[in-house]
C-alpha cells in the first residue's frame, strides 16, 4: 500500500511541502526582470526631472522675493531721509483718487513726522530700518 493520505476529501501524498517552483521559461523570465528595470530607471529619471524643475522654480521665487526686499530697503531709506518714492505716491495718488478725501485731516501735512513714533508720513507703515 502507498503512503497516501486523505485529507479533506484530497488524496495527499508524501514528499516536499510548499509551492512548487512554476516551470516558466528562464528567458520569459529574463526579458521581464529587465523590462521591469528598464520602467523603473524611466520612472527614476521623471521624478528626477520633477524634481529639478520644482527646484529651479522655488530658486526663481526666492530671487524675486530678495528683489522686492532690496526695492522695499530702498523705499525705507528714502522715507528715511523724508523723500517719498514715486511708487509709493503712486500708489498712495491712486488709492486717494479711488475714496473719497474723508481722512485727510487725521494725516500730518508733507514732509512732517509724528515725534513721538517712528511712522511715515501718511501713517501707513512702523519702520524700523
Amino acid at each position: 500500500m502507498d503512503d497516501s493520505k486523505v485529507v479533506g476529501g484530497k488524496v495527499k501524498k508524501p514528499g516536499k511541502r510548499g509551492r512548487k517552483p512554476a516551470k516558466i521559461d528562464l528567458k520569459a523570465k529574463l526579458e521581464r526582470s529587465r523590462q521591469s528595470a528598464r520602467e523603473c530607471r524611466a520612472r527614476k529619471k521623471l521624478r528626477y526631472q520633477y524634481l529639478e524643475e520644482l527646484v529651479s522654480s522655488r530658486e526663481r521665487a526666492i530671487c524675486a522675493l530678495r528683489e522686492e526686499l532690496e526695492m522695499y530697503k530702498q523705499w525705507c531709506m528714502a522715507m528715511d531721509q523724508g523723500k517719498i518714492p514715486s511708487e509709493i505716491r503712486a500708489l498712495l495718488t491712486g488709492e486717494e483718487q479711488s475714496k473719497p478725501q474723508q481722512n485727510s485731516s487725521r494725516h500730518p501735512k508733507a514732509g512732517k513726522t509724528d515725534a513721538n513714533t517712528n511712522s511715515c508720513e501718511y501713517c501707513l507703515w512702523q519702520h524700523f530700518c
